[in-house]
C-alpha cells in the first residue's frame, strides 16, 4: 500500500536531478562555444591589427650623401641676402630608393642663408653660404640636414664655389641620376655653372644667384619619408 507514496517523490527527485544536469551541460557547452569563438568585433581581435599593419606600406629611408637637386624660388645674394634668412626652393630631380620614389620632381623646399657676406667685409670679397632645412613629401614636412654650397669671391673679380657634393661634383651626381655616362658630363657642366651661380653675371665682387638657379645638396644624415 505504501509503495505508489513512496515511488511518486522517487520519480520527482529523479527528475529534477536529470533537468539541473541537462542544465549545466548546456551552460558549459555555451561557455565552450564562446570561448573558442573570439568576438571579431573586440578591439584585441587579431585579425584586424594584422590586416591594419599589413596595408601599410614601410618607410623609404634615403641614405645618407644621397644628392638633393632643386632650383631656386627666388634669388638670394651675398649683398641682398642675410644670414639666418630662409629662401625657398623645387625639388628638380626625383629621388628613388630601391625603384620607390621618395621625394618626387616639384617638391617644395626650404633652405637656410648660413652666411652672407657683401664684399669689402671678407678679406675684400664676398660669400655666400647656403643648405638645404626642410622638404615637403605630399602632406608631411621632414627636416633634413645638408652640405653648404659656398660661393666666394676675392680680389679683382676672382670667384671660387665649393660645396661638399656640389658644384661639378654635385652635377656629376646629377647626371649619374639621369642616367649616367653622357649624363654625367652634362652634369658636370650643370654643377659648374651652378657652383658660380649668377656671380660670373654681375660683373662686380658681390655674389647672386638669380630665380631658377640649379644647386644641389648632399643629405648629411638618413632621411625616412614614411609611406603614402
Amino acid at each position: 500500500m505504501n509503495r505508489p507514496l513512496i515511488a511518486g517523490p522517487l520519480f520527482v527527485l529523479s527528475f529534477a536531478f536529470a533537468l539541473a544536469g541537462c542544465t549545466k551541460s548546456a551552460n558549459q557547452t555555451a561557455s565552450s562555444d564562446t570561448a573558442s569563438s573570439p568576438d571579431s568585433s573586440s578591439p584585441s581581435g587579431s585579425a584586424a591589427p594584422k590586416k591594419e599593419v599589413a596595408s601599410r606600406p614601410k618607410p623609404i629611408v634615403v641614405p645618407a650623401d644621397t644628392a638633393i637637386s632643386v632650383v631656386l624660388d627666388e634669388p638670394v645674394g651675398s649683398k641682398s641676402s642675410t644670414t639666418g634668412q630662409t629662401f625657398a626652393a623645387t625639388v628638380q630631380v626625383p629621388v628613388e630608393v630601391d625603384g620607390r620614389l621618395a621625394i618626387p620632381k616639384g617638391a617644395r623646399a626650404t633652405g637656410i642663408v648660413k652666411d652672407a657676406k657683401p664684399a669689402g667685409r671678407f678679406k675684400g670679397g664676398a660669400v655666400l653660404a647656403l643648405e638645404l632645412t626642410s622638404v615637403t613629401v605630399g602632406e608631411r614636412n621632414y627636416e633634413i640636414q645638408t652640405s653648404a654650397h659656398t660661393v666666394t669671391s676675392t680680389g679683382k673679380g676672382k670667384r671660387t664655389a665649393a660645396m661638399v657634393g656640389g658644384g661639378a661634383g654635385g652635377g656629376a651626381a646629377i647626371g649619374a641620376v639621369a642616367g649616367g655616362g653622357k649624363g654625367a658630363a652634362i652634369g658636370a657642366l650643370i654643377g659648374a655653372a651652378a657652383g658660380t651661380g649668377g656671380a660670373g653675371l654681375t660683373g662686380n665682387r658681390e655674389i647672386t644667384l638669380p630665380a631658377e638657379t640649379a644647386l644641389t645638396f648632399k643629405l648629411l644624415q638618413p632621411l625616412e619619408v614614411r609611406g603614402r
